[in-house]
């Protein structure tokens, strides 16, 4: 990467650019953070791309994917930094399939708690794209996500020549604003959660971090990582560094072997966590501010790496060790058993993570809120909401009505995820785009461009064709009759024709407001749309529905397969999260 280093030679320093640079709004002109604002600047952000278009691109460039990260390093010179500023940030890398993001905020809360201001950078956001930068576990402000997006973005304007591409796509440029925000507000440390994969990801660029994370390993993102989980562990593992230490949890014996490997060829010590009872043992029980049983287990990793990083910085308060020669399992050494200090107690408690076996109870309804995604975190999600249903206060009297509200993305398997979440027996399945409204014009941060409505509806009716055969064990030549004419328009319930004996009736709607609005009747008392179409009642099996919804004694709601799916349910439950 000489070219990247010797145009950063040439460039002012971080500190100069970041601190006397005037901040350019979308006309170019100086302006303040309040003249440009943080709408203007996400409307900027989708125009760099979204992840959707960003995995195409990487699965036609990965015949040569180290050249993507030179490019990484190319824009981050440009910008002003070097890699080696990155060593200041005192940076926790974790990697994984499922809960590495669990993993990041319940290690943020527990360093957090002992008083350090922490960074987190997390993907993908929920409901605000400042989400996925945080301060002391705060998304960053609007006004402080504005300055920062335009200065970022004029100064890669002003250092664009013939041979580069002037703006890097939306995740890097997420990635390298990160590194400029938690840098210039002088963080004590940040927690950096890889995008996808591991060895060829973005974040990747980080050569000196303080301790590096893998949560549990599965099936996700095949066609970029590859089609088994030997080949996801390789490059999961990819972020190890020579004599960085590494943990992990168990993992089945081939991937697990495949990190062992990795580790050894680069010289980086990784060690296996050992389960949360063995750190609970001798004292009180360990209380988890985030639901589900897996949780555990990604509180299990964090504490390791808090503990290390603690060590790292000679903290006297980094817990007392319980046995001073861990064992070994899989040919691994097992992490220190060690007592966790109160701070790491208050920490685990006062985790929050949005969209991760989230509760919300509304009067009747109680929606469940999972964006389990993958085969191994729909099988979790789906012990967590019947371990929940079999918690919950028994009715005296009156009916109860399970919903399923599901849509998934990408090149995920929904056939496969939707046999799993069979067993929940819904008596009702729902099924919609990961679009709040029918048209998102009016807010910058829930926008798409790389998909068109109908693309993303016949998504859905494939969801409910696969829903309507696992249902039936057969399809059924009615599945994919026509829509009526008088359901064509965009703000219409788009159904097919459910089977006549089937045991869970199936819907797919246009949006996810339509969607939510059939589900709770008007019966949330949040959630209180000005008015419904009167085309969500026109199928039979939507007003037969809704007679039930509205007389039922309590309604259970989960609502998975998509972080982007929860993330505007959210958005409609929850509008103090969009303020």
């Amino acid at each position: 990467m000489k070219g990247a280093r010797f145009l950063a030679a040439s460039l002012p320093t971080a500190e100069k650019f970041w601190w006397e640079g005037t901040m350019e709004g979308p006309s170019g002109h100086s302006s303040s953070a309040k003249t440009a604002s943080f709408q203007d600047a996400v409307r900027m952000l989708n125009t760099l791309q979204t992840n959707a278009s960003y995995l195409e691109q990487a699965k036609r460039q990965r015949g040569d994917p180290q050249t993507q990260l030179e490019a990484m390093e190319l824009y981050l010179a440009r910008s002003g930094l070097q890699v080696e500023d990155l060593d200041r940030l005192n940076i926790i890398h974790v990697t994984g399939t499922k809960g590495k993001g669990s993993t990041c905020a319940f290690t943020e809360c527990i360093l957090r708690s002992y008083g350090l201001k922490t960074g987190f950078f997390s993907s993908p956001h929920l409901v605000q794209v400042r989400e996925r930068i945080r301060i002391n576990g705060q998304p960053i402000s609007p006004d402080l996500f504005t300055k920062y997006f335009w200065r970022l973005y004029h100064r890669l304007e002003e250092t664009k020549d013939g041979s580069c591409v002037s703006m890097p796509p939306y995740f890097r440029f997420l990635t390298l604003m990160a590194f400029h925000v938690f840098l210039q507000e002088k963080v004590d440390l940040a927690v950096v959660e890889v995008g996808i994969g591991g060895a060829y990801d973005c974040t990747n660029i980080i050569r000196k971090p303080v301790v590096c994370g893998v949560s549990s390993l599965g099936i996700d993102h095949t066609s970029l990582l590859g089609d088994t989980v030997e080949k996801i562990a390789w490059q999961k593992g990819g972020i190890f560094k020579q004599g960085v230490p590494a943990f992990t949890v168990l993992q089945p014996e081939g991937p697990l072997a495949v990190l062992r490997d990795r580790a050894q060829q680069i010289s980086c010590p990784l060690y296996l966590c050992p389960p949360l009872e063995a750190l609970e043992e001798g004292g009180l029980p360990l209380t988890l501010g985030l639901e589900g049983e897996h949780q555990r287990s990604n509180a299990a990793l964090a504490l390791q790496l808090a503990h290390c990083w603690l060590q790292w910085q000679d903290h006297h308060d980094a817990g007392e060790l319980k046995e001073s020669r861990p064992g070994l399992l899989w040919q691994l050494p097992l992490a220190p058993v060690f007592q966790p200090t109160s701070h790491m107690r208050l920490g685990l408690r006062n985790t929050e993570w949005l969209g991760r076996t989230q509760v919300l109870r509304r009067g009747p309804l109680t929606w469940y809120l999972d964006g389990a995604h993958t085969p191994s975190s729909v099988q979790a999600c789906v012990r967590w909401f019947c371990q929940a249903l079999q918690g919950r206060e028994r009715l005296s009297s009156g009916t109860e009505v399970r919903v399923l509200l599901f849509n998934t993305t990408g090149d995920r398997d929904s056939a496969v995820l939707l046999k799993l979440l069979q067993p929940c027996q819904f008596n009702y399945a729902v099924f919609c785009p990961n679009l709040t409204e029918v048209s998102s014009t009016g807010n910058a941060d829930q926008q798409n461009f790389t998909v068109t409505l109908d693309q993303v509806l016949l998504r859905c009716l494939e969801h409910q064709q696969h829903w309507n055969c696992l249902d039936e064990e057969q399809a059924s030549p009615a599945l994919w009759s026509a829509p009526s004419p008088e359901l064509a328009g965009p703000a219409s319930l788009l159904l097919v024709p459910h089977p006549p004996h089937s045991s869970a009736s199936s819907l797919v709607f246009s949006c996810i407001s339509h969607a939510l609005q059939w589900i709770s009747q008007g019966r949330d008392p949040v959630f209180q749309p000005p008015s419904s179409p009167k085309s969500l009642l026109t199928h039979p099996v939507a007003r037969s529905g809704a007679s039930v919804l509205h007389e039922a004694a309590a309604v259970h709601v989960l609502v998975t397969g998509s972080l982007h799916l929860v993330g505007g349910v959210l958005k409609l439950l929850e509008p103090a999260l969009s303020q």
